[in-house]
């Protein structure tokens, strides 16, 4: 498990730097600073410094919780999933700004669903966690509306107050949040079944 914790959390971190190399290019006359805030508006920048984190915990000390490895791959897969459905159209990027897109939104989601299937642990997950993990995007959701409205900024386009209603926003909101609580739940069902296989060894780890 510690490898191949390794090895996404790199992916990550390779990603997240050739974003913010873009990023500094594209905000030539900003300083770090301004650079970094401007990134950490993006819920994929924060699911994947989340996913970074994690990944180095789990790769130094081998443990990481069945609950935590569950909620950062649904994360990442509404990362991928946001992206490739709703996103991916709307810009066209080359050189190093394509390669960071496609690591963030692309390779850093598969290699963690690939690494929770057969590396993470499984056992003890019910129905209830995933409306807990909605405190995620919940919480990401009314950080981006807070900030957006002292700054005018506004990171994605179905959240863009400057652009659509209270009412659009909101009910874009809650398609995002019912596709978090599905892919959670499909989540949590394929677990049970890896789980309940003879000899698996998802119910010896922590």
């Amino acid at each position: 498990m510690r490898i191949g914790a390794a090895l996404v959390g790199l992916v990550a971190a390779v990603s997240l730097i050739a974003q913010g190399m873009v990023s500094a290019q594209l905000m030539m006359d900003a300083g770090l600073f301004a650079v970094v805030w401007r990134m950490l508006a993006y819920f994929t920048v924060l699911s994947n410094l989340a996913t970074l984190i994690l990944m180095a915990r789990a790769a130094l000390t081998g443990q990481i919780t069945a609950k935590v490895a569950a909620v950062i791959t649904v994360v990442m897969v509404l990362v991928g999933l946001g992206y490739h459905t709703l996103l991916a159209g709307l810009w066209a990027h080359s050189g190093l700004a394509w390669w960071a897109d496609q690591g963030l939104h692309t390779a850093a989601p598969i290699l963690v669903v690939l690494w929770w299937m057969a590396l993470a642990p499984k056992a003890g997950l019910t129905g209830r966690d995933a409306l807990r993990w909605l405190v995620w995007p919940t919480g990401y959701a009314a950080y981006a509306l807070a900030r957006g409205r002292v700054t005018g900024f506004y990171p994605y386009p179905f959240i863009d107050l400057s652009a659509l209603t209270a009412t659009r926003v909101a009910i874009n909101l809650g398609a995002l949040s019912l596709a978090f609580v599905a892919v959670a739940g499909l989540l949590i069902r394929i677990a049970r079944q890896l789980s309940d296989r003879p000899g698996s060894s998802s119910k010896a780890r922590p």
